[in-house]
């Protein structure tokens, strides 16, 4: 069986560039196809799924690594009732909410839990 990574991403991508190079990684490390790459967005890090993510730092690691995320056929993972949600426009990514209960399930089942 192949090994999971959760990535838990829960930083501002408006002011800070952490989301964006959370997000190259795991691109970077899910296209291996070595490892299953889950990615779970949190508070203001809900931001990064943007229609239009021109005005968050390093903008450009959204346009060319979400698409890679896209490529592996399971949602982006988001805090349930983040209030945030409603101004990402039309997202290209397929996102689920989900509950700390399910996040916490999930979280248990992988190999490796990495925070940004």
């Amino acid at each position: 069986m192949k090994r999971q990574a959760l990535f838990i991403i829960g930083g501002d991508p408006r002011i800070s560039a952490r989301p964006a190079e959370a997000i190259r990684i795991a691109a970077g490390i899910g296209t291996w196809k070595k490892i299953s790459v889950r990615i779970y967005l949190e508070g203001a890090a809900v931001l990064a799924l943007s229609e239009f993510p021109d005005n968050l730092v390093d903008d450009d690691n959204y346009t060319r690594y979400f698409p890679i995320v896209g490529e592996w056929g399971h949602a982006v993972l988001v805090q349930q009732g983040s209030p945030l949600l409603s101004e990402i426009g039309e997202s290209p990514l397929r996102h689920q909410e989900v509950s700390p209960e399910a996040l916490a399930q999930l979280a248990s089942d992988c190999d490796f839990v990495l925070r940004f």
